[in-house]
């Protein structure tokens, strides 16, 4: 956005496209754009290789026992859960996927309106209207 290149920038490889990532994008991410952080995916075999721009040079990043690589620019890990490329808090625990944060927050609305219907239930028992609390 006006003129700025992204700090990460995340390719998820293909067949068709994994020459011109690992090679020209590449380049161009590290000479041009300046990325600080560019990571790669390749979803089949699970590879997953990172870079830190360091004096205008792109180094490899290490990674950890987990096998995820950091990212100085979100704060966060890249590793592979479960087949899909995540990403963890530095503490390690993962973030949850937007879909999974909605399903979540269902899970937790549908227990509370069962845990208010028992204790409205209970109310009753007792002689006691909830409509009338």
């Amino acid at each position: 956005e006006e003129g700025k290149y992204p700090n990460v920038i995340v390719e998820i490889l293909s067949q068709t496209t994994a020459s011109v990532d690992r090679g020209l994008k590449k380049q161009i991410y590290q000479e041009t754009f300046r990325t600080p952080d560019y990571y790669w995916f390749e979803p089949e075999s699970l590879e997953l290789q990172g870079f830190h721009l360091v004096d205008g040079r792109y180094q490899a990043l290490e990674a950890n026992e987990q096998g995820w690589l950091w990212s100085e620019q979100l704060g966060l890990w890249l590793g592979v859960y479960e087949s899909r490329l995540r990403l963890f808090t530095p503490e390690g625990h993962l973030l949850p996927t937007p879909e999974e944060s909605a399903a979540q927050e269902r899970q937790l609305k549908e227990q509370a309106q069962q845990r208010a219907e028992r204790l409205a239930e209970k109310l009753r028992e007792l002689g006691i209207d909830p409509m009338d609390l």
